[in-house]
């Protein structure tokens, strides 16, 4: 009965794991092919439409330049669904993996300084002129690319790696999860960015209310107020789900919580969630530019 409760248990997780991953592969599809028309109308704005670069213009072209990122990497995972194991190499597939976080990490971090900037703008415009300016922007920006890559450096110890038999973008070691300081700094970073994103947000909507009343131009206000909760509902939205999901992998995997399996199939499906950021950033950078 234990042999026969063991495979038929094998059975059940390899099935629900081939659903899942079919899920991601129909996900992942339109998130690629709506992510990259977005994003190169975005870059074409940049390019050709934008003649005078301020702080917010620094901070979208960034945010562009991650989710530029993120969809060079998205044709490879696909490719993984179908590759096991993986026919690039464990060199290019660490490569990726960087790339595919670097999104992620990035994209959180350079929107909390993107909201800080309009809060300072709005709420404090007297500093504002002191401190901030396109130089300080791409400085921050610049601080942003090197913290990230530097904590990126880490993928290389994801995967038990042969020349034989490589994963890629799945199957990481048992020893990746032993690690609390790996994913606390993870959820740390994502926990402290909502924090800001969310009181800032607030903020800027409060105030932006209160001018609109006293403003006759309320509805300009009002559409900025639009903006500013539809980038906090997105962010939000996005990378809540998959990062509740990665403190809840952890626990399971270190038998803290049972369910394992289920766990892990809806980090996967969370994932897809967060790297649709990259189509809704691109689809706001034109109004963001434009009220900001």
């Amino acid at each position: 009965y234990p042999t026969l409760h063991s495979e038929t248990e094998k059975m059940t997780t390899s099935g629900v794991e081939g659903t899942v991953k079919l899920v991601q592969f129909i996900l992942y599809i339109p998130i690629f092919s709506l992510g990259l028309i977005f994003n190169a109308l975005a870059i074409w704005i940049l390019i050709f439409k934008i003649r005078k670069w301020s702080e917010t213009t620094t901070y979208m072209a960034n945010l562009i330049t991650c989710n530029s990122l993120l969809l060079f990497c998205l044709p490879f995972k696909i490719a993984a669904f179908k590759q096991n194991p993986w026919l690039f190499g464990w060199q290019f597939c660490l490569v990726l993996e960087s790339l595919y976080f670097l999104n992620m990490y990035g994209s959180i971090l350079v929107t909390t300084s993107l909201i800080v900037d309009r809060y300072i703008a709005i709420i404090h415009p007297f500093i504002a002129k002191s401190i901030r300016s396109p130089k300080i922007a791409a400085a921050v920006c610049a601080l942003i690319w090197v913290s990230v890559l530097g904590g990126i450096s880490v993928t290389y110890k994801f995967h038990n790696m042969s020349n034989d038999n490589i994963t890629c973008f799945y199957g990481y070691s048992n020893a990746t999860w032993e690690k609390a300081e790996l994913i606390s700094s993870l959820e740390t970073v994502f926990s402290i960015s909502a924090v800001i994103i969310v009181f800032c947000s607030a903020r800027i909507i409060i105030s932006l209310k209160n001018l609109g009343k006293m403003d006759p131009l309320y509805r300009k206000a009002n559409k900025s107020i639009m903006i500013v909760l539809a980038n906090l509902v997105t962010f939000l939205i996005c990378f809540t789900p998959y990062h509740v999901c990665l403190l809840l992998h952890y626990l399971a995997q270190n038998s803290f919580i049972s369910n394992h399996g289920l766990i892990k199939d809806l980090t996967h499906v969370s994932l897809c969630l967060a790297n649709a950021n990259c189509c809704l950033d691109a689809f706001c950078f034109y109004y963001v530019v434009k009220e900001f």
